[in-house]
C-alpha cells in the first residue's frame, strides 16, 4: 500500500468527518507516524480486528469497523443467514460503545437485525446472547486486557464460538474485498429503529445467562455452610466485570464479597494499572490491601471484557499465594470433575477435556486420572468451542471442562467462550467446599501436586513493535524452523512439532507424522522428563512468545527447574534478537 496516498485521501475526502482530518493533518510533517498509520490496512485476522486507536487504514476507529462490518454483512448475505440476526456487545474501552453501535448501524442498513446491549456487558454474555437469540453471529468490541490506547473487534457464530474455518477465513475473504468506502453501508438509528432492524437487549439475556451459571452448582450445601464465613475480594479492573460477578455471588448466597473501590467503575483509562491484565502482579495491588485488610480468603480480579480471571489464596499462615491460569484452571478442573463423579457416581463414559497445546501437561494427567479423553488444540478459545460443537454435531463425546493458560475456562456448554464471571462462581463454590472440609484453596492446591506431580508452567514475552518487529517475529520462528534444536536448557528434544508444516519429528528415530491440527505458525518441542517449549507469535499482540512447563518433584524442586529453564530460553531469545 501506498502511505502517503492513503494519507492524502483520508484528508481530502468528503467521506472521513472533520475531527479525523485534524487528527491526520497534526502528523503531517511525521512520515515514520504516517507509515505507521497508512502502511496497511489493519489485518481483520482470524478474531477479527484488534489495533490501537486513531485515524488511519492501521488503526481501530468507525470506518476500519464500518468496513470490517461491511464485510462481515457480505458473508452473512452470501450464506443466506441474514434472517436470524446479529448480537453485539462492548466492554469500558475508549470507543467500544460508539463501535458498537456503528457495527449495529451497519448490519441494519444491510437488512440484517442488529441485537446491541444498552451498555457494557462481558465476552462470555455476548456468547450466551448469540445462542439464546440464536443469531447467526455475534460481535464483541473488546481489546481484552491489551494496553488503554488498544482496542478490538471479535467476532461470533452461531454456535457462540469465536469464528473458526471455514467462516474464518470466508468472512476475511470479504473483508478483504471491502476496498470502497462508498459501498459500506450505514443507516440513521432512528430509521433502524422503525425498521425493525435495532433491538436493545438487556434484562433477558442477563437473567437467563445468571440461570445458567448458577445451574452449573454442585455444592449449594458447601455454599450455604460457610457463606457466612468466607471472605471474598473481587476487582473487575474497571471492566464489565463487576455487575454480573456481585450478582451471581449474591444469588447463591455469599454474604462477603468486598469490591476493590478505586477499580470498581468502568474506566477506559485503567487509571489505577499501566494495563488492566489479570496475569499481572501489579493487577493484585490494591485487592491485596484490602485483602489483608480484612483478612480475606481469595482475591479475584477479572480483565476488562470478563473472560479471563486472575485468582490469589490465602494459606493457613495468612499467606497469600498467586494461582496462574494452569494453576486455577487445574484446581477447577479436579474440582467440577472428583465432585461431579461423586454426586453422579460415575463421569460419562465419553467424557472429554480439551485444552491447547501451551496450556500445563497437568491437564492432561488430570483427565486421564479419571479416564477421560483428553483433546488438545491450537491456542485460541474458539478451538475449544470448535470441539463442543464436533461433540453435538456427531452425538459423540461428552463436554465436561475446557481451559486455556491464558487464565481462561469454561464449564458448561451455555456460552462457547471462556467466563471469568462462571469461574468466580465455581473457585467461590470451591473455596466453601475446601473450607468446610477445613482446608484452604492452597491446601487443595498443593493436595493436586502431591496426586499429579509439581508441574509448573511459565511464558516469556517478547515486544516487536511496528513494521521491523513483525519481520523479527518472522525471523525468529524461521530460524528455529531451519535449525530444529536437539537440545534446550540441558533437556534432550524428544520430538519437534512444527503445526504450520503439519509435521511431529520423532528426533531419535527422524520418522515424521502428521499433527493432526490445522496448519498454524508454531513450533513446539517435547523434551524429556515431562519438560516442553512452544513458541508462537501472539495473535492479539506485537509479541513472541515462548511458553514451557517442567514436572518437579516439590514446590522447591519445580521453582528451581522452571527457573533454569527461563534462563535458558531466554538466552536462547537473546542469541536470535
Amino acid at each position: 500500500m501506498d502511505a502517503m496516498k492513503n494519507y492524502e485521501f483520508w484528508c481530502t475526502s468528503p467521506y472521513f468527518d472533520e475531527a479525523t482530518k485534524a487528527e491526520l493533518l497534526a502528523i503531517k510533517d511525521d512520515e515514520k507516524e504516517i507509515t505507521e498509520r497508512f502502511y496497511r490496512e489493519l489485518e481483520f485476522g482470524t478474531g477479527g480486528l484488534r489495533g490501537i486507536l486513531g485515524a488511519g487504514t492501521n488503526r481501530m476507529n468507525i470506518y476500519t469497523v464500518r468496513k470490517a462490518t461491511q464485510g462481515l454483512a457480505n458473508f452473512i448475505i452470501k450464506e443466506h443467514a441474514q434472517e436470524k440476526g446479529v448480537a453485539i456487545s462492548f466492554d469500558s474501552r475508549h470507543m467500544s460503545p460508539e463501535f458498537a453501535k456503528e457495527t449495529a448501524l451497519c448490519m441494519a442498513a444491510n437488512g440484517i437485525k442488529a441485537y446491541i446491549f444498552p451498555s457494557l456487558r462481558p465476552t462470555p454474555m455476548l456468547s450466551f446472547a448469540v445462542r439464546e437469540l440464536h443469531c447467526t453471529a455475534g460481535v464483541m468490541v473488546t481489546a481484552s486486557h491489551n494496553p488503554p490506547e488498544y482496542n478490538g473487534y471479535k467476532v461470533y457464530w452461531e454456535d457462540g464460538a469465536q469464528i473458526t474455518p471455514p467462516h474464518d477465513t470466508g468472512i476475511m475473504a470479504e473483508v478483504k474485498a471491502v476496498t470502497d468506502y462508498a459501498k459500506v453501508y450505514t443507516m440513521d438509528k432512528k430509521e433502524a429503529e422503525e425498521k425493525g432492524l435495532y433491538q436493545v437487549i438487556g434484562k433477558d439475556i442477563d437473567d437467563p445467562y445468571i440461570e445458567a451459571l448458577k445451574s452449573q452448582v454442585i455444592h449449594q450445601d458447601a455454599i450455604d455452610a460457610e457463606k457466612d464465613q468466607l471472605k471474598i475480594v473481587y476487582t473487575p479492573l474497571h471492566g464489565t466485570g463487576n455487575i454480573p460477578a456481585r450478582r451471581v455471588l449474591k444469588e447463591l448466597g455469599f454474604t462477603n464479597v468486598y469490591v476493590v473501590k478505586e477499580q470498581e467503575l468502568p474506566d477506559g483509562d485503567f487509571p489505577t494499572v499501566s494495563y488492566p491484565n489479570p496475569e499481572a502482579d501489579e493487577a493484585f495491588t490494591l485487592g491485596l490491601k484490602l485483602a489483608k485488610e480484612i483478612d480475606a480468603d481469595l482475591v479475584l480480579a477479572t480483565d476488562p471484557d470478563a473472560d479471563r480471571l486472575g485468582v490469589r489464596v490465602k494459606d493457613k499462615d495468612g499467606v497469600y499465594h498467586t494461582l496462574t491460569g494452569n494453576m486455577s484452571g487445574c484446581l477447577l478442573e479436579e474440582y467440577e470433575l472428583s465432585q461431579r463423579k461423586a454426586a453422579a457416581g460415575s463421569l460419562p463414559e465419553d467424557g472429554a477435556v480439551v485444552s491447547t497445546i501451551v496450556t500445563t501437561n497437568m491437564a492432561g494427567t488430570i483427565a486421564k486420572a479419571y479416564g477421560l479423553r483428553f483433546i488438545e488444540v491450537l491456542t485460541g478459545f474458539k478451538y475449544i468451542g470448535q470441539q463442543i460443537l464436533g461433540f453435538e454435531q456427531s452425538g459423540k463425546g461428552t463436554y465436561l471442562f475446557g481451559m486455556e493458560e491464558s487464565y481462561g475456562c469454561l464449564i458448561g456448554t451455555y456460552a462457547r467462550d471462556k467466563d471469568a464471571i462462571s469461574a468466580v462462581a465455581a473457585l467461590c463454590e470451591a473455596a466453601a467446599y475446601y473450607k468446610m472440609k477445613g482446608m484452604t484453596l492452597w491446601d487443595a492446591m498443593v493436595a493436586m501436586y502431591e496426586k499429579y506431580g509439581y508441574y509448573k508452567d511459565a511464558v516469556k514475552s517478547i515486544e516487536l513493535k511496528g513494521i521491523e518487529g513483525l519481520a523479527k517475529i518472522q525471523e525468529i520462528l524461521e530460524t528455529l524452523r531451519n535449525n530444529t534444536p536437539t537440545e534446550i536448557g540441558g533437556y534432550h528434544v524428544v520430538s519437534a512439532r512444527d503445526y504450520k508444516l503439519d509435521t511431529v519429528k520423532d528426533m531419535k528415530t527422524g520418522e515424521v507424522h502428521p499433527t493432526g491440527l490445522p496448519a498454524s505458525n508454531v513450533l513446539y518441542y517435547d523434551l524429556n522428563d515431562g519438560a516442553w517449549l512452544c513458541v508462537r507469535p501472539s495473535g492479539t499482540e506485537p509479541k513472541i512468545k515462548f511458553y514451557y512447563g517442567i514436572k518437579g518433584t516439590s514446590l522447591e524442586d519445580a521453582d528451581q527447574k522452571s527457573a533454569a529453564l527461563g534462563e535458558e530460553v531466554l538466552a536462547m531469545i537473546n542469541k536470535m534478537l
